[in-house]
């Protein structure tokens, strides 16, 4: 009988599939096609949770086979990462001409991501203190207390290395094991690896142009196909997005967010109120907020489905070149940085919660100004070095809570609700390096107005 359940649940999402394809037939916008994709997910979810229950047997078998969809458009984004970044960067400084700008476009791109964070750092704290929150009302059951044990042990593994040992993780050693992922920093080496070679291209064009032309050449080839194979896979972002919220609804424990309500409650104001700051931002480098907006959409969903910032990078790359107007290597730069540092929801908020929550354990007052001050700026200071041990919350809210002398453990208490808290950080982290992309181009110069104030430029026209 269960077999028969779980190839029923199948066939409701090949059903649905088929009709987001027949969407696209009928040229209904990618947005569109997105958000319905969503909006079947939750729905779909929402019937296996009511008919069968988030832990039985058929509606984790059913979840199995979801995956083929939803994780597996995942791991396709995930693959194209490495040749979409290298590629891009190097064919965008050969573009430049000259590499005076790569210093300021660093330095814009990496000093919006961390300070961005030390404002969201800031909106946690208050966020925190609004709501009242506080570790010792949470009840602590086994899960809670296994999770605990498993953040102290990669406390442990951390606790070795310095933030000066965590940067020099960046500077790749063997390029090959980094374009396989096989480091936590692989992405970042990845970028600074093609910077070099991208100036190096720079100093034969000077020397030797013939040669420089002749590689010109087979790195605009490449990028092409490169390109194409983006647009390709980006196509299949509605059934991904349809595929992973059916998949996060259907297996989340409401429950324990019942439980922890009014800490998803003060997460999600906090994240909101940071996301308006991100438009009021935009604004302010004269960037209309309203159309900002409707660009972006569909990648943050994405982003928020998906909970996976790096695996958000083609999109998140795309929307910025093709539908914000943002030039190639700022839109390369500002991904994939963003998808490693200065993440203002993992790296930023989310530390900054815990560490007021978990202070009144520890005897401290989370009112104190010194406590507060102190809090924002080593949050915003490790947001920088997240990446140097894998990135992602858990990290992040690693370092701040040692660094401040709290229980490290106590961090365990919030497992059940980590899942749906995730899907809202991951969203505000991607949006956050899309605003350090766009601003950077703006004060670079190379922000393209047409393409912005274009309605027909969007994120599915990956390969324009």
């Amino acid at each position: 009988m269960d077999n028969w359940l779980i190839f029923f649940n199948v066939l409701i999402l090949t059903i649905l599939i088929g009709l987001l394809i027949v969407m696209h037939k009928k040229n209904v916008s990618f947005s569109k096609r997105v958000f319905t994709g969503m909006a079947l997910g939750i729905i779909l979810g929402t019937l296996l949770q009511v008919f069968y229950g988030s832990d039985s047997k058929v509606t984790l078998s059913t979840l199995d086979w979801y995956s083929i969809i939803g994780s597996g458009y995942v791991k396709l984004l995930m693959v194209i990462v490495v040749p979409l970044v290298m590629v891009s960067i190097i064919r965008s400084i050969i573009n430049l001409n000259t590499a005076d700008q790569l210093g300021k476009m660093a330095s814009s791109v990496i000093g919006t991501l961390v300070l961005t964070t030390l404002v969201a750092a800031f909106i946690g704290i208050a966020s925190a203190l609004i709501f009242d929150l506080n570790a010792d009302q949470i009840h602590i059951g086994q899960d809670q207390k296994m999770r605990g044990t498993e953040i102290q042990e990669k406390f442990d593994t951390m606790e070795q290395k310095t933030m000066p040992q965590r940067i020099v993780n960046f500077i790749p050693s063997n390029i090959f094991m980094d374009m396989t992922g096989g480091r936590p920093t692989s992405v970042i080496a990845v970028v600074i690896f093609s910077f070099l070679v991208g100036i190096a291209v720079l100093g034969v064009r000077r020397k030797d142009p013939e040669h420089a032309e002749m590689f010109t050449k087979m790195v605009d080839a490449v990028f092409a196909v490169v390109m194409r194979l983006v647009s390709i896979i980006l196509r299949l972002t509605p059934f991904g997005v349809l595929a992973l919220m059916a998949n996060m609804v259907a297996s989340t424990n409401f429950a324990g967010i019942m439980e922890l309500g009014k800490f998803v409650i003060a997460s999600y104001v906090a994240l909101i109120t940071m996301f308006i700051v991100h438009l009021v931002i935009v604004s302010a480098f004269g960037v209309n907020p309203v159309t900002y907006l409707k660009k972006v959409i569909p990648t943050l969903v994405f982003a928020f489905t998906s909970r996976s910032s790096a695996g958000t990078i083609p999109l998140n790359i795309a929307a910025q070149k093709n539908a914000l107007g943002v030039d190639d290597a700022t839109a390369n730069m500002s991904a994939s940085f963003g998808a490693t540092m200065g993440q203002n929801g993992c790296a930023g908020i989310y530390p900054a919660m815990l560490a007021v929550m978990i202070a009144p354990s520890a005897g401290i007052n989370p009112l104190s100004p010194e406590f507060i001050i102190q809090l924002a700026i080593i949050t915003a200071i490790s947001s920088f070095g997240v990446a140097g041990v894998g990135g992602g919350a858990t990290f992040a809210a690693i370092i701040v809570l040692s660094s401040m002398g709290l229980p490290i453990a106590l961090a365990g208490v919030l497992i059940t609700v980590e899942p749906l808290i995730d899907m809202g950080r991951t969203a505000l982290n991607v949006n956050g390096s899309m605003v350090s992309g766009t601003i950077t181009s703006r004060l670079l110069g190379t922000f393209n107005k047409e393409t912005f104030n274009n309605k027909s430029a969007v994120v599915e026209h990956a390969e324009a």
